[in-house]
């Protein structure tokens, strides 16, 4: 196993995790932003107003890109099963 493999593969999981990750994030951030506009131009101050939203809304993300991000994953783990299979 040589360092340029082991650099591959570390590539591969931490841009995995990256596009995995990023749908349930950009929509927590997203949703959290329209939160914060709102409750800045109404001054209202209530901490489940921005909590509950974006639970909801990153429920509703994780439902929706979870297909995807499941597909991703498995890609992963079957590329570094067929990797160990490889070396050994």
């Amino acid at each position: 196993m040589t360092q340029a493999l082991v650099l591959d593969v570390l590539k591969n999981a931490f841009l995995t995790i990256i596009v995995v990750s990023l749908p349930v994030l950009l929509t927590s951030m997203v949703v959290g932003l329209v939160i914060s506009i709102l409750q800045a131009t109404t001054q209202i101050q209530e901490q489940t107003l921005s909590f509950v939203p974006k639970l909801i809304a990153v429920m509703l993300a994780i439902v929706l890109f979870g297909n995807f991000m499941l597909n991703r994953v498995i890609e992963l783990t079957s590329s570094l099963y067929s990797l160990i299979q490889n070396i050994i």
